[in-house]
């Protein structure tokens, strides 16, 4: 009996003591300079960077984030990388590659964010019911070099669809569905909810989705700024921990995660938990997917990387985010 006791105290203060602990990191991130991020608007793919914010797990685990841009596409958001506005960002692969590359932003993706997630959209009662059906028609992309971009012309060079042959425009997504009604373009290609919205709103059906054209491709990621990285490692494996936290969370709590979807969107209900069905929310990346990226954007002439491997090896580190998920 009186082993007992021990063991139950000796339990109460290891409990008083982690609370302790956990409510001083807090507070001190609390009072802590502010780590910037940005997201992308209304993108559902970036849910996980609003779950840990809503749910607190940036403080959580000791760092204050603040949000310092909220952008319309992935090449404006490495604009704010290139420019020092930004020290994290969730934000498509595509367009963190392609200023990498290029050597106007210096970033390292330290987790994926999702996987699929888009779609090629054409009106509701298009005559267009498969991908060489695009031919000689006016395609929106959010922006060239972003996932979608490559998506779009990766389903082409399946389909043995010259890429002159369609017309390629940018829009931004929020301008799409509104495009599409009008008949200003015959399709477009987007990330969740917007595929959704289109459907629920009568406006659009789903041509082709991503995971036919590429299964399990990999689509956003959580970069960070190489400088900031090399002076604040703590900062940075803090917020790996969060946003593995919040992952975790939207598996697991799917019907929380919709409204907070919802109250980040401004979407009503029923389309978030649509499109979050066309959405996997993973954190491990993939090496390979990013090899095939850069061979694919070297193909298109985007790139003109001599060594993919070699440069996905500095791309991508996964040493944080691996010391955290074996714990």
């Amino acid at each position: 009996m009186l082993r007992l006791k021990k063991f139950l105290m000796v339990l109460l203060v290891s409990a008083f003591v982690a609370t302790g602990l956990s409510s001083a990191a807090s507070a001190s991130a609390i009072n802590a300079k502010p780590v910037r991020m940005g997201y992308l608007q209304s993108d559902l793919h970036q849910l996980a960077s609003w779950v840990a914010m809503e749910k607190g797990f940036f403080i959580q685990e000791g760092v204050n984030v603040e949000v310092a841009g909220i952008f319309k596409s992935g090449p404006e958001e490495m604009t704010g990388f290139a420019a020092g506005g930004l020290d994290i960002g969730y934000v498509g692969e595509a367009p963190a590659t392609m200023a990498v590359a290029n050597k106007t932003a210096r970033v390292v993706v330290l987790a994926q964010v999702n996987t699929e997630g888009s779609a090629i959209v054409v009106g509701k009662d298009s005559a267009i019911h498969n991908v060489p059906d695009l031919i000689g028609k006016t395609v929106a992309v959010p922006g060239h070099a972003q996932v979608q971009d490559f998506l779009l012309r990766k389903a082409l060079v399946q389909h043995h669809v010259d890429l002159k042959s369609v017309n390629i425009i940018v829009l931004k997504p929020p301008e799409m569905i509104g495009a599409l009604k009008t008949a200003q373009i015959d399709a477009f290609i987007a990330w969740e909810p917007y595929i959704a919205k289109a459907y629920n709103a009568g406006v659009g059906r789903t041509l082709i989705n991503s995971s036919e054209i590429w299964k399990n491709h990999p689509c956003c990621v959580l970069a960070i700024d190489s400088d900031f990285l090399n002076k604040n490692l703590d900062k940075a494996k803090a917020i790996v921990r969060a946003h593995v936290r919040a992952t975790d969370y939207i598996n697991a709590n799917p019907e929380d995660a919709i409204k907070i979807g919802v109250k980040y969107t401004g979407m009503d209900e029923e389309t978030v938990r649509l499109a979050m069905k066309n959405i996997n929310y993973v954190y491990v990346p993939s090496i390979e997917g990013e090899i095939e990226y850069v061979n694919f954007l070297n193909e298109l002439q985007y790139l003109n990387v001599g060594d993919p491997k070699v440069f996905t090896d500095k791309f991508i580190n996964t040493e944080i985010l691996q010391e955290i998920i074996k714990k």
